[in-house]
């Protein structure tokens, strides 16, 4: 049986929209990555506490903080931006999550200079109970399977976000991905797309992803639905090539994260 995690802030930019929209759902759990317009790198340590609170009233709770750390220039990767980090870990402790989602930088030259990045968020997260889990991401060095392994035979304390969506636009095999992969991963995020790079209802496009179910061994999914121009969705994509879906086949955001639950649970069986 699988658990299923959300990015509600696809339904709501608002912490009261996410929970409204998780509950509706029937979802337990929430891979936080904004909330009231905030990105999880940005809020306070004591806005994390509020958040906590919150979501432990309505009998909810943090899997994963889906934090935006590595999808920058590796050059960008100084002294202040890993303080940044040491605060994001902070408040992943705060806020319950033993998992903070990561990326392995645009523009690194190559291996080494990825996996010099990714050793500092590791050298960071020593000590703590954060399992680091690096995406793989269009863009960034780790946005092929042959990248991605590297980088895990390079870094035994990384762990890896399995998303086969973002595979199929970068013209990679999904399948191959997770033969390769599959021993390094953590979790996976639920996100389909067709070869023209538009995404689509898990099981409806190029993702394989009814094959990937029925390999992973693990217990947590994440819905990410990205079937809708959501607030922030221009900032988090920029550059990408991600195209949403044609047409308007939804009329809300909260419409859209339902259509995407339920595409995910027709995959499961619950």
């Amino acid at each position: 049986m699988f658990k299923l995690a959300a990015f509600a802030d696809e339904a709501s930019p608002s912490l009261d929209g996410q929970i409204e929209a998780l509950r509706a759902c029937g979802i337990k759990y929430l891979e936080i990555r904004s909330v009231d317009g905030q990105n999880i790198a940005d809020i306070s340590l004591e806005k994390a506490g509020q958040i906590r609170r919150r979501l432990e009233d309505e009998g909810l709770a943090v899997w994963a903080v889906g934090s935006p750390f590595g999808k920058v220039s590796v050059r960008d990767c100084n002294s202040g931006y890993m303080d940044s980090f040491r605060r994001c870990l902070e408040k992943a402790d705060i806020l319950g999550a033993k998992h903070v989602r990561i990326f392995s930088f645009y523009d690194a030259s190559g291996l080494d200079e990825a996996a010099e990045g990714i050793g500092r968020f590791l050298d960071a997260a020593a000590g703590s109970d954060a399992v680091l889990c690096h995406e793989n991401e269009k863009g960034v060095f780790g946005s092929s399977a042959a990248g991605c392994l590297e980088l895990h035979e390079a870094l035994p304390g990384l762990r890896a976000v399995f998303d086969p969506a973002n595979f199929v636009q970068c013209g990679e095999d999904p399948v191959r991905a997770w033969e390769a992969l599959s021993p390094y991963v953590e979790y996976m995020h639920v996100k389909d797309a067709l070869k023209s790079g538009e995404v689509v209802p898990a099981g409806r496009g190029d993702g394989q992803i009814p094959y990937l179910l029925s390999q992973y061994k693990g217990e947590m999914l994440t819905v990410e639905p990205h079937l809708y121009d959501f607030q922030g969705f221009e900032l988090l994509e920029s550059g990408s090539g991600l195209r949403l879906p044609r047409g308007n086949k939804y009329e809300t955001p909260q419409e859209a994260f339902s259509a995407a639950v339920r595409a995910v649970r027709g995959l499961i069986g619950g």
